[in-house]
């Protein structure tokens, strides 16, 4: 695998700051190419696409619930056609939904190998995107996310989230070599700041190292490397200063 689409933008970031077209276009404006989709994004697949192609963006992965992956997979595939959605993400798990033990996590783990399949057969890849609860050890030792991804399921690594679950991400990078095709550039702001933003950071602006943590990324695999900040209080800034940081990480900038 070889990093593509060093400049993505998961579009969720900027969910707060309407109209759609707007926010594509500051997202284009700041030099990002590829966008990630979520949900209100399938309400008018068409129209989503018209708009992805007016301002210069594809749309290579898409985040989509687990129930419409489960239930509904005929559904995604024809988002993902019109779209050009080559993988499809499950991205959360509500705490309700969680398993509770070792036996929970391990069903859900086959429940996604069955999913992962279906998909493979449509000539599409599905990955899993984690949070930091999959990261919080379970009675055994063992992490829930050891169980989700198996041994065949793909990951879409959220490195600040593994960071804010006080875990080290380095091994985990490591450990799924290969099998780690997108990856969430996200920041954490330095303990006590940006509380409007629930202390997340733009890009580079935090105290992530992603200097370091980025060619260990891309040497494990990562093809799209996706900004992201869950509340931004100014999307076009956040969008603007990513971009330029990640510009910098792609080049090799280790400062």
């Amino acid at each position: 695998m070889t990093l593509t689409h060093p400049l993505s933008m998961q579009i969720y970031s900027a969910r707060k700051f309407p109209p759609v077209e707007s926010q594509l276009a500051a997202t284009a404006k700041a030099g990002f190419d590829n966008v990630e989709t979520f949900g209100p994004f399938y309400d008018n697949a068409p129209e989503t696409r018209r708009l992805l192609d007016k301002h210069g963006l594809t749309a290579r992965s898409g985040h989509f619930s687990l129930s419409m992956a489960e239930e509904h997979p005929d559904k995604v595939i024809e988002i993902a056609d019109i779209l050009g959605i080559e993988t499809i993400v499950a991205p959360y798990l509500l705490p309700a939904e969680r398993p509770g033990d070792v036996a929970g996590w391990a069903e859900l783990g086959e429940r996604l190998i069955r999913i992962n399949a279906w998909f493979a057969a449509k000539r599409r890849r599905f990955a899993w995107h984690n949070h930091d609860f999959e990261f919080i050890a379970l009675p055994d030792g063992s992490m829930p996310i050891e169980h989700i991804l198996g041994q065949h399921v793909l990951w879409e690594a959220d490195i600040a989230w593994i960071a804010r679950a006080k875990v080290d991400p380095k091994p985990w990078i490591a450990r799924y070599a290969g099998r780690m095709p997108l990856v969430h550039v996200k920041d954490i702001a330095p303990a006590g700041q940006n509380l409007d933003e629930d202390g997340w950071a733009d890009v580079g602006a935090g105290v992530v190292s992603w200097a370091q943590l980025w060619p260990r990324c891309v040497a494990s695999g990562a093809e799209i490397m996706i900004a992201e900040h869950d509340n931004p209080n100014d999307f076009e800034r956040f969008a603007r200063v990513s971009a330029a940081a990640m510009r910098g990480f792609a080049a090799g900038d280790k400062r």
